[in-house]
């Protein structure tokens, strides 16, 4: 009874997001800010966030970006999607039309997001492609190249609690737009960077002992040509554009501005038990 009650308030949620409204309100907004772009009367990235099926405010953050630069070939890449239907990229997705590839290493996660894309938004809408794989650095390029992606895509997601900095690094055979990537903000202010491991697995031999600071993530994104635009309020979700896009419009920040929120700043205790632990700087 427990799951039928589960999966009942999960479908009439889903639902909910799905209604129509919900994206002319997303166009309209869209177009909108296009406008404010065109009299230079821009909002900050900050104050546009909200959540439709993203986990945080990831949603509204998007939106303003590509409201500012363009969607482009509305193509993405996700890695780390889970089921593809809680993600940073369904979305765009479902009320926008974009279509790309979702790695993700559960199958069952990967059974359940391609029933939920059967329908949605409609049996006759371009489905994404779903490829079930452990991400590492070493297979990273070949899995995009056989799914028949390179060169310019739109968006770039990672979020695979470990070696998101690692796989990034390597990745060389798509050029995003902007990318979105997960950081360890438990690591506070610090230049710290746990060493590759190609088999590591959540949570590993500390829950936190994993990834990049934003410090670190922010370096290695300089390198490969991208700025840091933004993030989400807990700062975990660090935002990039590539250096070519509106800079003007979506100016670089310090990555340390975005550690703000409190829950953020109180997480970063639990890095006392491991401080003393081997990190490597960007």
């Amino acid at each position: 009874m427990k799951n039928f009650i589960k999966h009942f308030f999960s479908k009439q949620l889903h639902a909910s997001k799905l209604q129509p409204a919900v994206g002319i309100q997303q166009r309209a907004l869209m177009l909108s800010y296009k406008n404010l772009q065109a009299n230079k009367q821009l909002p900050a990235l900050k104050d546009t966030g909200f959540k439709v099926f993203s986990q945080f405010e990831e949603d509204g953050l998007l939106l303003f970006i590509f409201s500012i630069i363009g969607e482009g070939n509305k193509t993405f890449i996700e890695i780390g999607a889970n089921d593809g239907i809680n993600s940073n990229c369904s979305n765009l997705a479902i009320h926008f039309g974009w279509s790309g590839l979702f790695f993700e290493g559960d199958a069952t996660l990967i059974k359940r997001g391609r029933r939920f894309y059967a329908t949605t938004p409609s049996p006759y809408h371009a489905k994404p492609t779903y490829v079930q794989a452990i991400i590492k650095r070493e297979n990273i390029n070949e899995l995009i190249e056989e799914q028949g992606v390179s060169g310019e895509i739109s968006l770039l997601s990672i979020d695979i609690d470990g070696n998101d900095y690692w796989v990034w690094d390597a990745l060389t055979v798509v050029q995003p737009k902007v990318v979105i990537i997960e950081t360890n903000t438990e690591f506070g202010s610090e230049n710290r960077l746990v060493a590759y491991d190609p088999n590591y697995m959540h949570p590993g031999k500390h829950p936190i002992y994993h990834g990049a600071s934003v410090v670190a993530m922010n370096k290695l994104a300089t390198e490969k040509g991208y700025r840091l635009v933004g993030a989400n309020d807990l700062g975990m979700n660090q935002i990039y554009v590539r250096n070519d896009l509106a800079v003007d419009e979506l100016p670089a920040i310090d990555p340390l501005s975005t550690l703000w929120h409190p829950a953020t700043i109180a997480g970063q205790q639990a890095f006392e038990a491991i401080k003393d632990w081997d990190y490597l700087k960007a």
